[in-house]
């Protein structure tokens, strides 16, 4: 059996997940300070991928990134980058494809926070990404590894957003998703089944760890 889709899942995986912990905390930061126009459209904008079919995102994505057209072909002869059919392109579609699973939960809790908690950490001279760091971030503990755990396990079965960037390019592209489909076209049920229950396991234990922190956090003293 080819492990490759495997680690190459992991790896696509923690790298959108830590991506999207540097870029979506203070996105979900500064959604939660008041509300504005802007503000709903741009939250709209993060939450589409939550309800838009993959692979309407994937083919905008391929538009979008291709070497022909738009920005792809002002990366490619500007950087010599090049998105589409490429770990990078990857990246890149995971993120915004994930990008819900992370801002959603974060923003939500820090709206649950009282006011009182930033204003008292002003009145002790902390700015405001002090406050955010110190005080806003430790309070949300459990919203926090909930988003980066649904983050990782949604990236680690994306399929129609990767499959329209990067296709099935072994080493390089070719997913567990990928891998799965790839052995069902084969007619290889056998190793279709053994990519499906280790990313069943993996998901399952991720899960799992979820609640019971969850339950841990929320267990009274008494108890």
């Amino acid at each position: 059996m080819d492990l490759s889709p495997i680690w190459l899942t992991l790896k696509l995986a923690g790298i959108t997940t830590l991506v999207l912990l540097l870029i979506g905390l203070p996105f979900a930061w500064w959604l939660s300070r008041g509300r504005s126009f802007f503000k709903i459209i741009v939250e709209a904008i993060i939450t589409m991928p939550l309800v838009l079919p993959p692979s309407v995102l994937g083919f905008y994505l391929l538009l979008a990134f291709s070497p022909q057209y738009g920005i792809g072909k002002w990366l490619q002869h500007t950087f010599n980058v090049q998105f589409v059919f490429s770990f990078q392109g990857l990246v890149l579609a995971s993120v915004i494809y994930s990008i819900p699973f992370m801002v959603g939960p974060v923003k939500s809790a820090l709206q649950q926070l009282p006011k009182a908690l930033s204003e008292a950490s002003y009145t002790l001279g902390k700015t405001e990404w002090q406050t955010f760091r110190y005080v806003l971030l430790p309070n949300i503990k459990p919203s926090l590894l909930t988003a980066t755990i649904l983050t990782f396990a949604h990236t680690l079965g994306e399929f129609g957003v990767v499959l329209m960037i990067g296709g099935s390019i072994p080493g390089v592209t070719r997913v567990a998703s990928i891998a799965v489909y790839d052995s069902v076209e084969r007619r290889d049920y056998d190793m279709a089944n053994n990519y499906s229950l280790i990313l069943f396991v993996i998901t399952f234990v991720l899960v799992m760890a979820v609640f019971v922190f969850n339950k841990y956090q929320a267990k009274s003293p008494l108890e």
